[in-house]
């Protein structure tokens, strides 16, 4: 691509959205720098006010650069992404406005709007341009951070992302479980079927009220050391842990009248230990297929001690 073609490849890109002729563009830009030697820098400007005379473009055009999620990889820097709301969770937090994934063609991030940005909230399913937000790290993942001087623009495109759950790795943790959240022990799912959402409120968040069904599970955190991973457990897996199975768990809460009473017993029991977790790791949730409490075997433990000692 020639000069001429350059120059007006980067009017052309800048004044596309309002209809401005490419071809055009390179005629005029021939005409001047060719025929009538007109320096570089006046005819890129008579070409710009011609643009903004005869189309209605506006007088200065804002450059701005997206940056990939993939390209993302350290804290401490604010960036500008054009991505697709991918899941939105449920906020614990009362600054939190909202919490959720989001994703394009490179990759998935997290990210949070906190309250006193006081911005409109996104959707499910919708792509929006996220101007000004800051990385930063936490529990070892990075997330972007939507604040006050940050900006969310809604755009008409429809990004194409992978399906987040095509996005995982078997894995093998092991960690301290330094939290079990709000949403564990013995909960109510929806009984539509092929929606098995939590119930909140009595109320599923696609079908409003319906008949609820018991299930028992864990919803903590699992921190390793280097990182922290959101893990669920599941009712085979509270109970291989526990002994507590979903019939126990609710004899638990009809003698106590408080079903509530599961998760503090599942907290007492489980809070702080080890634990060795097999599973699936998803852009947010450790899945875990088997899990066990984790019993270091101390003859190998002083072995490798000792062989580090002996580098030493």
């Amino acid at each position: 691509m020639d000069r001429v073609e350059k120059l007006a490849e980067q009017i052309f890109e800048d004044y596309k959205d309002y209809g401005v002729d490419r071809k055009e563009i390179v005629e005029k830009l021939k005409k001047l720098l060719i025929e009538f030697r007109v320096p570089e820098n006046e005819a890129l400007r008579t070409i710009r006010n011609y643009i903004i005379r005869e189309y209605g473009a506006p007088a200065t055009i804002r450059r701005e650069k997206i940056t990939k999620i993939e390209e993302i990889k350290e804290p401490n820097k604010w960036v500008t992404v054009k991505a697709k709301v991918i899941q939105l969770w449920e906020s614990s937090s009362p600054s939190i406005a909202q919490v959720g994934l989001i994703g394009d063609e490179t990759g998935y991030i997290r990210f949070l709007v906190w309250t006193k940005a006081k911005k409109p909230p996104v959707e499910e399913g919708k792509s929006y341009i996220f101007r000004n937000v800051v990385v930063d790290d936490f529990g070892g993942v990075l997330r972007l951070n939507v604040t006050k001087i940050s900006e969310i623009e809604e755009i008409d495109e429809d990004i194409k992302v992978k399906p987040p759950e095509d996005v995982s790795e078997e894995v093998e943790v092991v960690g301290a479980l330094v939290a079990i959240q709000q949403n564990s022990g013995l909960i109510q799912r929806c009984s539509v079927e092929g929606c098995n959402r939590v119930i909140k409120m009595g109320k599923c968040p696609e079908h409003g009220k319906t008949k609820p069904k018991d299930d028992l599970r864990i919803k903590g955190v699992l921190d390793d050391g280097y990182r922290t991973y959101e893990v669920i457990i599941n009712e085979e897996g509270v109970k291989a842990l526990t002994g507590i199975d979903l019939e126990k768990a609710k004899k638990i809460a009809e003698e106590t009248l408080d079903r509530n009473a599961v998760l503090i017993e599942l907290k007492k029991m489980l809070l702080g230990k080890y634990l060795r977790v097999v599973g699936t790791a998803t852009p947010r949730y450790l899945i875990a297929r088997h899990v066990e409490f984790f019993k270091p075997d101390i003859r190998k433990e002083i072995e490798k001690v000792r062989t580090l000692l002996e580098e030493v």
